[in-house]
């Protein structure tokens, strides 16, 4: 197998969003060695093929192949002819931008004829006709292809023509599209055969396979194909040209260019790592959230105190040389940053009072700088004083400081020991911990998310679940890790009056909009809650008559329910979960208690859309 780490990396240029200079400058500042030109791209160009050349040899990038020739070979008179005349003005245009390689598309238009032999002979030409120029063509199978939709269709074609400047193009779209996959390749093919890859994930998607090609696509690991097995085969097969990716996506069209070129390179660096011919430093060990941080001003501090109060955390220790409080309610830390000239105060004043960070408990923190390092990830060191132990961090997508916390051992200092004054006698009692952290992300974002947490921290993607707003409807997905110490699920709406809507335009963006807690026993930990006037969230009656026709909990249990604003879920092999929320803080976030039984590994989906009326009734005064 090749080494990977020798094989140029390259991008076409559709996947980007702007004018060809930009495109260009974009994939060369996030350290791509090669870009595809999209025809289309250039055709729009105010100037000539020579000065993107020139561009590209400024920004020290190949041009590695120049795309797409369509609707080609096995075409009647006299279309055959002027495709060959055509063929030769596109043999200028290469020669212009400095390129050898053309690719050509499986014909789809409707005069095309089904004679393989036939399409042999013109693809035969057009390579005799390249060769004399020292050009190479390249064939691909397209998914939707009039005749020639699988790859071992084109390399029949391929194989008759039986020309060294023609060869194969491999697509893992096209091809894993169709289901299909690049078995018996490494026997059948020639690895000179083999002249270039084209590599794209995507969802699966029930569509036609067009739409789904044009609109869909995504980076490798942001999707739900194969694509490391797709690659792990082709370079079995012998291949050794460029990686290349090729992903038609709207959102990726219409965001920052050099955020979804960085993206574009992180993914083929993790795809790298799947096939096992470049390693990065091994994923980290996660064992659940050390602790949430909020951005808060002192007037913020003191409100957001009351409610954590009224929930049962208590103030448990002051920062040795910051304006940063601890709170804590048994294994749930929150940290309350109000210091002037930080990265908190800068969420504050951008955002107001916010979730500005979260800490994993991690193995080895060092060993996860180095893996961020090599995806280009930013890494974030806070200043610190005397005596304070320094917390790497790195930076989501969005912003979010999320802080690498080794993991406490018999032989370690826990952190608070070292940066807090901890005050004595906190009970420890309580609640266990962080059961998940909801956040909620702008619907250009998501796709860099989900590269963040699987490709950083080895976090794997569950069921989507889709959710009903009264005013929209939320995609949810949650990102799980540690053996389920770690659960992110990340939600996402196309509506801007969803309360996801709503919490994404108000933070610019993203955030965490939700925390959950776990508990032993959520009945137990409402009841002081209810003492402590904690405000929970209204849930309607009708809800627990729902519920009395969908469970046998009983009427006790359905009046207890009721009482403390409990909500309830069950899942199919017989696992619990009931859980409340507390009314929204300042409109940004908000408190969940969960507790978890028999196994349950969901998130209450079910009552979502009951969660999301009460807390638009409440916002709206239908209350």
């Amino acid at each position: 197998m090749p080494d990977l780490r020798r094989l140029p990396k390259s991008i076409a240029t559709v996947c980007l969003s702007g004018l060809l200079p930009d495109k260009l400058e974009a994939a060369a500042a996030a350290g791509f060695e090669g870009v595809e030109i999209f025809e289309n791209d250039l055709l729009t160009f105010d100037g000539t093929p020579a000065d993107i050349r020139q561009i590209c040899a400024d920004l020290d990038l190949a041009i590695t192949i120049f795309q797409p020739f369509r609707d080609f070979e096995a075409m009647p008179e006299p279309q055959r002819r002027r495709n060959l005349d055509r063929a030769e003005r596109k043999f200028d245009t290469m020669q212009a931008l400095g390129t050898e390689l053309i690719l050509v598309c499986s014909n789809t238009h409707a005069a095309a004829l089904p004679e393989p032999e036939r399409a042999a002979d013109d693809l035969r030409e057009m390579a005799e006709r390249a060769a004399q120029r020292s050009l190479r063509v390249c064939y691909e199978a397209l998914a939707w292809g009039r005749h020639v939709n699988r790859w071992r269709q084109a390399w029949d074609i391929v194989r008759h023509a039986d020309h060294p400047a023609l060869g194969l193009c491999l697509d893992s779209f096209h091809t894993l599209s169709l289901q299909d996959d690049l078995a018996g390749l490494a026997g059948a093919v020639l690895a000179e055969k083999l002249f270039f890859l084209q590599l794209a994930d995507a969802p699966n998607l029930a569509m036609d396979v067009l739409s789904w090609s044009r609109h869909h696509r995504l980076f490798p690991g942001q999707g739900e194909l194969p694509v490391a097995s797709f690659l792990r085969d082709l370079l079995a097969a012998g291949y050794a040209g460029p990686l290349s990716l090729e992903v038609f996506n709207d959102e990726f069209r219409t965001a920052a260019s050099r955020r979804i070129a960085r993206d574009g390179l992180r993914s083929l660096i993790w795809l790298e790592e799947q096939v096992g011919a470049a390693p990065l430093p091994a994923l980290p060990k996660l064992s659940g959230v050390e602790f949430m941080e909020f951005a808060v001003d002192h007037a913020a501090r003191d409100e957001l105190g009351d409610l954590l109060g009224r929930l049962g955390f208590r103030h448990a220790g002051t920062h040795r040389t910051k304006d940063v409080e601890l709170w804590r309610n048994g294994g749930a830390n929150l940290v309350l940053n109000a210091e002037p000239d930080s990265a908190a105060s800068e969420r504050f004043e951008q955002r107001g009072a916010s979730v500005c960070a979260m800490a994993l408990r991690v193995d080895d923190p060092d060993r996860l700088v180095a893996r961020a390092q090599a995806l280009s990830y930013p890494v974030w060191r806070e200043r610190i004083g005397a005596g304070e132990r320094r917390i790497p961090a790195v930076r989501a997508p969005d912003g979010t400081l999320v802080y690498l916390v080794e993991a406490a051992t018999a032989a370690t200092r826990p952190i608070w020991e070292d940066d807090f004054r901890v005050e004595p006698g906190v009970d420890a009692a309580g609640l266990l911990g962080v059961d998940h952290v909801a956040q909620a992300v702008a619907p250009g974002m998501i796709d860099g998310f989900v590269l963040f947490y699987r490709t950083l921290f080895g976090l794997e993607p569950d069921a989507l679940w889709e959710l009903a707003d009264p005013y929209g409807l939320v995609r949810s997905r949650a990102f799980v890790g540690g053996a389920g110490s770690v659960r992110l699920p990340l939600n996402v709406s196309q509506s801007g009056n969803t309360g996801t809507g709503r919490f994404v335009s108000a933070l610019a963006g993203a955030g965490v909009h939700h925390i959950a807690f776990t508990t032993a026993d959520a009945e137990v930990e409402m009841e002081r809650a209810a003492a402590r006037g904690a405000p929970m969230l209204d849930i309607p009656e009708n809800y627990y008559e729902d519920l009395a026709a969908r469970f046998d909990l009983g009427d006790d249990a359905l009046a207890v329910l009721a009482r403390l604003h409990l909500l309830y879920d069950r899942d199919p092999e017989g696992g619990s979960f009931r859980h409340a929320y507390t009314h929204a803080f300042h409109d940004r976030f908000f408190f969940e208690i969960a507790e978890r039984r028999d196994g349950y590994r969901q998130y209450g989906a079910a009552n979502a859309a009951v969660r999301m009326a009460a807390q638009g009734r409440r916002r709206t005064g239908g209350d």
